[in-house]
């Protein structure tokens, strides 16, 4: 394809990691002045005696090698573990205002935060507070609230499950089911779909089931740059001679070659191993077609587990008609391949005789997205793929302990058992109305009737959609109270009383009462296992987020509560005994079995065709569209086309390592949209123009983006993609599923013209 020169835009003809790999890791170390004790730090990430890497929740290996991280790995510890320090007098030497024009990389770069701070509206600066003036007075803002529905209460999926826990108790003490949790925006249809399906709201293999898989079917996501440790399983796999199937809207390096630096002979010849056997380039939202014209294949080379079907599935004579009554050319203009091409999968998976089907966000963003995640089991379902060795469903998830968060009660939803559970081990009767998802949370915050948002990390603006109501939103509320490590841009919207409150990194020595301290994370294939912090505090004022819950819970309710906050957060192996008593069948004998190297896996039903639904049966389950939602996202309009988002190498969810994607190519900037040439030549544009997007179905709202270069890439007609958290104002908060809460930043309808 030929293109003009663009600065900053090239080709990345080498396969990922490798050299490339380790220069990188290389350069985050020295660019964050921490080459000697990151380099140390990192031989202690995801070990035994370790941490847990702060990035990915991918499973730790069996320890086979002397280091167990990848690049973006070593780039989230030395973004922790960086040299600079954003002190009360770096952070308040600029307004607010000022800080606002700042880039996210440039904030977040100032480096680690040192104290408390409030925002001072007389001065639009930070200034520094004591711990003991920023509890007290978000306890008062907090009881000065009209109800207790009136408080949000955010967590990040990288805070630990005692963090997670005792922040699921502090909310629920004060009286709501108000958590709008990261995992809103990323895999809540997995937790929505499959617990209808199978009973469990997670993935039912184990990293050893890749060992014995023959086929792994890769739908939605790009391993490569957002779980790059997968890599070094996925080519396992495929050296031994099992057949990896990608279904993606753009090619992505890591999919196509990779370059273990692990690896003495790849590294010494340059060389490198294929992973995908087939890559099927579908359009933009075009899986659900995929997976029904794979089904109609299956189904109608006969090509089932009979047995299987009838012994341990209901629902299956529903979706057998469905998927016969479809029409090939219907399937194939909504997927975006021919029809050929999707039998060509369909008989290998035929073939196949355990087969692991992975997801990522690329399925889970979409409108109706816990519908089409269902259709994933679907086809597993289909050949008893579910249940047995080297088979079964992998959702792959973002953060390092957002499935784990979860599992210990941060949930909007929670069942009677959990309050039953929470009521008998605390003495007090936690709320039973349901509570807000994010975009809930940020409607209700529009309304008026939100009044508060307190944060265990992340960063809540920027990472849910629609900036021109939700920075609004966030700027009119009563309290913010941000637990972080990095300054980001969320805490730059200043309400009537906002708060930074510092906390340790999961690298970082965590020393209580009761002595040394370790915590516990759940990875994606439900693994729990401890984590040690072992580099001293950035600054003797951090606190750890379980101390800084807990600090606020003992302000707002006092020493003689019936929860013993202080007690509590004394030693972590009291939280973990309470956890225990809440969820005994998950964590029983909880502290005992995390002091054995590897942890313990948490009970998985699934994974041995036991599902926990009422008949004690998996569903099948048809793909239903949301109320009011288009099979195609562009609503039959030719001048609209469907942009999808994605991460750059250089950036993990909303963190911006740098300005570098080095696997597509882009050099020091973000402002791109990648596109068809076909689709610019239909508009006047050509490779390099700068152009404007706009949301097609704005609903009375312009949302806008200006100035953006296009760049002419290998991706379907009519689809485009663009970098997030970047692209988000072209998203409304109400485009999303809505069974799930989850926004759809992965099928935006826009029109694209020439720019001004």
């Amino acid at each position: 394809m030929s293109r003009r020169k663009t600065p900053g835009v090239g080709d990345y003809p080498l396969p990922a990691g490798g050299w490339g790999a380790l220069k990188a890791v290389a350069g985050a170390l020295a660019d964050q002045y921490t080459v000697v004790e990151g380099g140390r730090t990192l031989l202690s990430a995801n070990q035994p005696d370790g941490f847990d890497c702060p990035g990915c929740a991918w499973p730790d290996p069996r320890h086979t090698s002397s280091f167990e991280f990848c690049e973006n790995g070593a780039k989230a510890v030395a973004w922790e573990a960086t040299g600079r320090r954003a002190t009360p007098e770096v952070v308040g030497a600029h307004t607010v205002a000022e800080l606002w024009r700042w880039s996210d990389h440039a904030l977040e770069d100032l480096g680690r935060l040192t104290e408390p701070m409030r925002h001072d509206p007389s001065t639009d600066r930070f200034v520094r507070a004591s711990w003991d003036e920023a509890l007290t007075a978000i306890a008062a803002a907090l009881r000065a609230l009209p109800n207790a529905d009136a408080a949000e209460f955010y967590a990040s999926g990288r805070a630990s499950n005692e963090a997670a826990f005792l922040f699921q108790l502090l909310g629920r003490r004060f009286g709501t089911n108000n958590f709008p949790d990261c995992s809103n925006m990323c895999h809540e249809p997995t937790s929505v779909g499959l617990a209808e399906q199978l009973g469990l709201g997670k993935g039912s293999v184990t990293l050893d089931d890749f060992d014995d898989a023959d086929l792994i079917l890769s739908f939605g996501h790009n391993p490569g740059t957002n779980h790059p440790r997968m890599m070094a399983t996925l080519r396992e796999a495929a050296r031994r001679g099992a057949t990896i199937l990608v279904f993606n809207p753009m090619r992505e390096r890591a999919l196509e070659k990779f370059a273990s630096p692990q690896d003495p002979v790849e590294m010494a010849t340059l060389s490198s191993t294929d992973i995908a056997a087939r890559y099927y380039q579908l359009k933009v939202g075009g899986d659900a077609a995929v997976l029904l014209g794979m089904m109609k294949a299956v189904i109608e080379a006969d090509a089932l587990d009979h047995a299987f079907i009838a012994e341990h599935t209901r629902g299956f004579e529903t979706v057998r008609a469905r998927a016969r009554a479809a029409r090939w050319p219907d399937i194939e203009r909504r997927s975006g391949l021919t029809r050929d091409q999707i039998q060509e999968a369909a008989a290998i998976y035929a073939r196949s005789r355990a087969a692991i089907l992975c997801y990522g966000m690329g399925l889970t963003q979409h409108r109706s997205a816990s519908s089409l995640v269902q259709q994933l089991v679907n086809l597993l379902l289909l050949r008893g793929q579910i249940g047995r060795p080297g088979a079964g469903i992998c959702p792959l998830r973002g953060h390092s302990n957002v499935q784990g968060a979860r599992t210990v009660g941060v949930t909007e939803k929670p069942s009677p058992a959990l309050l039953d559970a929470i009521e008998r081990t605390f003495g007090f009767t936690p709320p039973a109305a349901h509570g807000h998802t994010v975009p809930e949370a940020i409607e209700a915050m529009l309304a008026g009737d939100s009044r508060a948002l307190i944060c265990l990390g992340g960063n809540f603006a920027v990472a849910a959609p629609d900036p021109a109501q939700t920075f609004p939103a966030v700027r009119g509320l009563d309290l913010t109270v941000n637990i972080a490590t990095k300054l980001n841009r969320t805490h730059l919207l200043p309400c009537k009383s906002a708060w930074l409150l510092p906390c340790l990194g999961r690298t970082e020595i965590d020393v209580q009462a009761g002595g040394r301290q370790s915590v516990t994370v759940e990875d994606s294939m439900s693994m729990v296992h401890a984590s040690r912090g072992l580099n001293p505090p950035a600054s003797p004022h951090l606190r750890s987020e379980p101390w800084i819950v807990a600090g606020i819970g003992r302000a707002l309710f006092g020493p003689d509560d019936v929860i013993d906050w202080q007690g509590l957060v004394a030693d972590y192996d009291r939280i973990r005994d309470r956890i225990e008593q809440v969820f005994p069948n998950q964590f029983e004998g909880f502290n005992a079995r995390i002091r054995v190297p590897g942890g313990f896996r948490l009970p998985v039903p699934s994974g041995e065709r036991v599902f926990a639904t009422p008949d004690g049966r998996a569903a099948f389950l048809p793909y239903v569209l949301d109320v009011g939602t288009s099979e195609d996202a562009a609503r039959g309009d030719s001048d609209v086309l469907v942009l999808t988002t994605l991460r750059s190498h250089d950036q993990y969810n909303t963190t911006i390592y740098g300005l570098n994607d080095r696997y597509r190519g882009v050099k020091g900037r973000r402002d791109l949209i990648f596109a068809n040439i076909a689709d610019l030549a239909a508009r006047g544009l050509a490779d390099g123009d700068r152009v404007d997007l706009r949301g097609a179905f704005d609903e009375g709202i312009e949302r806008v983006l200006r100035g953006f270069t296009v760049i002419a890439r290998d991706i379907p007609a009519g689809c485009l993609a663009a970098y997030y958290p970047e692209a988000n104002p072209l998203l409304a908060l109400s485009d999303r599923d809505q069974r799930s809460g989850t926004p759809a930043y992965k099928s935006m309808p826009v029109r694209m013209t020439k720019a001004g």
